[in-house]
């Protein structure tokens, strides 16, 4: 007797013991696309599988716990913990890479603003892609609209830097994403963000430097072509810590 074709698996397609984040790894690799720690995966994530993963993400923690010799289940301070720390980096720092970019709302120009203005500082808070270590800071971001430039809420750009910052990643590609980003939403002349940060993969562990921190910035536009524009940018950013 033939087996009904219908029962049986295509090649490559998981079943229904598959973990979650298998299934979701194997439809971006089927787009052709990337999915490096700072890169946003939401269109890959079908619904109720948010919960699934953070399923898989609590067993796989407890078994780090495990293998750190942690008696979690006499230990109460740890009791709780894989499912704390899953949590945590799923559902708020990680969370920029699992849900979609935050709705802004967009309005035309109908004043023709074209003087230069500064948004911050907006307090952001990220991590390290290499020890996964708290990143937090602030940053400044200038804008130089035109008659076509879309204007959105100021605390919008707040929003979208939380969205580019809750992933792990080095603070140099962070600030590219987030000026990419107010790039493609606004089409403003030129943009600006300078970014200010303590680092706790040097703080916390390594040299335990508490008081190094790191400063850069992007440049896009009129502020790459005009200096005198950038030097009123950055004389106008206030004293950083």
């Amino acid at each position: 007797m033939k087996a009904d074709p219908s029962s049986q698996l295509t090649p490559g397609t998981p079943d229904e013991g598959t973990p979650v984040s298998v299934k979701i790894r194997e439809r971006v690799v089927a787009a052709r696309k990337r999915f490096h720690s700072n890169d946003n995966i939401a269109e890959f994530i079908e619904p109720g599988e948010m919960e699934a993963l953070l399923d898989e993400v609590e067993q796989k923690m407890q078994a780090v716990l495990d293998s750190m010799v942690i008696d979690t289940t006499n230990d109460h301070n740890t009791a709780d913990t894989a499912r704390r720390v899953a949590k945590m980096y799923l559902n708020e720092v990680f969370r920029g890479r699992y849900v979609k970019a935050p709705a802004i709302t967009e309005f035309p120009n109908a004043e023709h603003l074209n003087e230069l203005m500064i948004v911050g500082p907006i307090t952001v808070r990220s991590a390290c892609s290499h020890h996964l270590c708290p990143v937090i800071g602030k940053l400044w971001i200038g804008v130089m609209p035109n008659e076509h430039t879309n204007v959105i809420g100021l605390s919008k750009y707040a929003r979208l830097a939380e969205w580019i910052m809750g992933r792990p990643q080095i603070q140099e590609e962070a600030v590219v994403q987030l000026a990419d980003l107010i790039m493609e939403k606004t089409q403003p002349d030129g943009l600006a963000i300078v970014m200010e940060a303590r680092h706790y993969c040097m703080a916390w562990r390594g040299v335990k430097d508490l008081d190094s921190k790191m400063i850069n910035s992007v440049m896009r536009g009129a502020f790459l072509k005009d200096s005198a524009l950038r030097r009123e940018f950055l004389a106008l950013i206030p004293n950083k810590d």
